[in-house]
């Protein structure tokens, strides 16, 4: 039988204020969660994961460039109940999520970070009786808010990028909280005693502070994470979601016009797309309405309306409108871009 969280009234929030500097260039014109990927986006492929139930609300907390991420929710999940929430001050994602206070109410809310993808059972991590933290096990969880676990799977204590981890287990982002007045109690106090470290407020703090006063966290353990906030792990997370789409036999979209070229697969190339002269694959993401000629790419991601003349291109991202003509192995370069390699 189904539990009967199931009718509880729930709402999600994204934060996706970030500004991706760790992805720069791209992210001067695109952010982060816009990015392609192995023919959506990293928000869409988030919003895709979560279309198997149904949300009173999405609130998405919005910052830089967050006027194209208005655009492209209404374009493409325009059925979708959203409110925009803006953060003008970066300062952490404890502080974005605070500023969602008044959106949430008393709801219980499902918290994913916009830059994350998982591959993860959703109907488990809602239908279980407790709030829940996504964790994921790492060989070097120094970078990351680590959990601590005890052998009934409760959260027994989280900090952030502890310099002598206790536990390998990283948080990535995902946490469902029943316990939402609490959480925006514990964020009122700490934004108010001015607790910020290195000018941000980290949600591991205020999940500490929530296990602190009795709150009952369980841990519930990913497949697979892919912290989209790098170029090797974008491509990485793009190779993975493309060989999962063709295990699963999901139609591959193809060129409109393939003149005397080869496709190896997997591959996703966008509408109005034309490839003349070239070999694409394995491995690759074109966006729409490009143009690769007498090309060799594979594992790469290549935006909207790019460019493509005469070269090899490995392990390479390269932004909308890009032009690039010549001969290179590995490229990362941003939208509105003109270079020529001859």
């Amino acid at each position: 039988a189904l539990s009967n969280n199931r009718n509880v009234i729930m709402k999600v929030i994204i934060p996706v204020a970030g500004a991706g500097t760790k992805l720069r260039p791209h992210t001067y014109t695109q952010p982060k969660a816009l990015i392609p990927m192995a023919g959506k986006t990293i928000l869409g492929v988030i919003l895709d994961q979560l279309s198997s139930r149904e949300f009173e609300e999405y609130v998405f907390v919005v910052g830089y460039l967050g006027e194209k991420i208005q655009d492209y929710i209404r374009q493409y999940y325009g059925h979708l109940n959203c409110t925009f929430v803006t953060q003008n001050d970066r300062k952490g994602t404890g502080h974005a999520i605070y500023l969602t206070a008044n959106v949430v109410g008393d709801s219980e809310v499902l918290i994913v970070y916009g830059d994350t993808i998982c591959d993860y059972n959703l109907d488990a991590l809602l239908d279980n009786p407790h709030s829940v933290v996504g964790v994921k096990r790492v060989d070097d969880p120094r970078n990351f808010g680590v959990a601590e676990i005890d052998k009934d799977n409760k959260i027994l204590k989280v900090a952030e990028k502890p310099a002598i981890p206790k536990s390998n287990m990283a948080m990535v982002g995902i946490y469902k909280i029943k316990e939402t007045r609490v959480m925006y109690e514990v964020l009122a106090r700490e934004l108010e005693k001015d607790s910020a470290i290195d000018g941000e407020y980290h949600f591991t703090t205020i999940m500490q502070e929530m296990i602190k006063s009795g709150i009952v966290f369980d841990a519930h353990k990913m497949n697979h994470w892919f912290d989209c906030g790098r170029k090797e792990t974008l491509l990485e997370t793009n190779k993975t979601l493309l060989k999962k789409m063709y295990d699963e036999k999901q139609d591959m979209v193809m060129p409109e016009q393939l003149i005397n070229s080869v496709v190896i697969p997997p591959v996703n190339i966008g509408k109005g797309c034309i490839i003349r002269d070239s070999i694409i694959g394995p491995s690759v993401s074109i966006g729409e309405n490009s143009l690769v000629a007498s090309s060799i790419i594979k594992n790469s991601i290549l935006g909207n309306y790019a460019r493509l003349e005469e070269v090899v291109l490995e392990a390479s991202i390269i932004g909308s409108d890009a032009y690039v003509k010549g001969v290179c192995q590995s490229l990362n370069i941003g939208d509105n871009t003109e270079i020529d390699l001859g």
